[in-house]
């Protein structure tokens, strides 16, 4: 299945970081097709124009005993259709643990897959306002930078908390293999490749770019394509190193153009499924009820123990569907909800699994052609539920997260609009944004 035409391959660990790096890629002209499961020559054949393929996961919240029992073939996968580069996309805010969503192993396992003895990694990623110093990882929020172990939301995650911002030191505590720095003095001296090429001989088996401006992101870009092997060179990181690579293609003319994307038109009916409990998200829902959509709170607990807080929100969304509303369907409205409290992961996956099959049901029995989905493991879940194939973006929306056409054998999801969404992305008004077609 090999083939020669593509740049990149990926595989995002969640779904909403999956469709990431696609509008990463799509928007600099690298047109790109996101699948749900390996795809075959012919899943691949109904794509020609595309030059990047990625693979959606869910490796974020599941075990490194899990990444053991799927990675190696996902990877295998990937690296035999043949791209230079094959990308273990993470989240952008990084939070993994030794015991979930675990970056370390997957770096290990992807490594001894791609055959690639020294990995570079790019976290930083300045569209998305995340930089990384001296190999501290930071991220804004409402305009303050805060230092990762120091951030509102991330600092104090339920499930995987950020106590150590040196990306270094949290990667310790993942995998033995060493870790060393290219840092920002070295990129702004154009020493990229050269630092990287000195971590090699000092014995570093990763290797962490600080990304910090356009300069420094070209300079990691340059790095990273000017090393790699004559066979596919295996990458981790957010999508920054898409943008790494995107400005260094760029900077040496091999990219084309950039395409312009239109507006995608109103629809009257926006579902909205939410399994996040962030506080953007919070601030998205309360803004949401304020102006036209129809709050359907949930209970998490009901809604995965027993039948009855389902069929409720089935036939409630139902209802406002049914008369031209929009509803917004979630199981918290910010950190603070009562309702938060059970963190255990297969409770987060059965929530997920519930959450999905109540959008797959409201799709089928109305009709709607366009859908937001909230929270990188929910996303993961409805999107397996929904029966999708594979993701094409329709156009840029928050940052990170683009409105994105649906390809199923499922003749109700087949053409659907999408939008996955983290939990801290997009402004408060972006369930608006959607359901008009257009951001603001």
């Amino acid at each position: 299945m090999a083939s020669r035409n593509l740049l990149l391959t990926f595989y995002g660990d969640d779904f909403s970081g999956s469709t990431d790096v696609m509008e990463a890629l799509s928007v600099h002209g690298v047109p790109s097709v996101l699948f749900l499961a390996p795809p075959t020559g012919s899943d691949l054949a109904r794509f020609p124009e595309c030059r990047a393929v990625g693979l959606a996961g869910t490796s974020r919240s599941e075990s490194p005993e899990w990444m053991d029992d799927n990675l190696p073939a996902a990877f295998s996968t990937l690296r035999d259709l043949g791209a230079p580069i094959c990308h273990y996309k993470t989240c952008s805010t990084f939070d993994s643990s030794p015991t979930r969503g675990s970056i370390g192993r997957a770096v290990e396992l992807g490594g001894a897959t791609m055959g690639t003895t020294v990995v570079p990694m790019v976290v930083g990623a300045p569209a998305l306002k995340r930089y990384v110093t001296f190999g501290n990882l930071f991220a804004t929020v409402n305009g303050v930078n805060f230092r990762l172990d120091r951030h509102p939301t991330m600092s104090r995650h339920p499930v995987t908390p950020m106590h150590e911002a040196d990306l270094r030191l949290h990667l310790a505590g993942q995998t033995s293999l060493p870790v060393e720095l290219v840092d920002i003095l070295a990129l702004q001296a154009g020493r990229g490749l050269e630092g990287f090429q000195e971590a090699c001989r000092q014995g570093a088996r990763i290797v962490l770019f600080d990304t910090l401006d356009a300069a420094s992101l070209a300079e990691s870009g340059r790095a990273i394509w000017e090393s790699r092997g004559e066979g596919t060179t295996f990458v981790a990181g957010s999508s920054g190193v898409e943008y790494a690579l995107l400005a260094w293609w760029k900077a040496q003319g091999l990219l084309p153009a950039a395409p312009q994307f239109p507006d995608a038109g109103p629809e009257a009916r926006l579902l909205v499924v939410s399994g996040s409990c962030s506080p953007g998200t919070g601030k998205q829902i309360e803004w949401a009820q304020q102006n036209g959509f129809e709050g359907l709170p949930l209970n998490p607990q009901l809604l995965v123990s027993g039948e009855a807080e389902w069929a409720r929100a089935l036939r409630t969304a139902e209802a406002i569907l049914a008369r031209g509303g929009s509803p917004v369907v979630y199981t918290a409205a910010g950190p603070q909800d009562a309702i938060i409290g059970n963190t255990d992961v297969d409770f987060g996956k059965q929530l997920g699994i519930r959450l999905g099959a109540l959008a797959t049901e409201l799709l089928r029995r109305s009709g709607i052609r366009r859908m937001v989905v909230a929270g990188g493991d929910t996303s993961g879940r409805v999107g397996q539920a929904l029966g999708i194939k594979a993701l094409t973006m329709v156009r840029p929306f928050a940052a990170g997260s683009p409105l994105c056409r649906v390809w199923s054998d499922n003749t109700a999801a087949d053409g659907l609009e999408i939008l996955f969404k983290g939990g801290q992305v997009g402004g408060q008004a972006l369930f608006g944004e959607v359901r008009q077609g257009r951001p603001n």
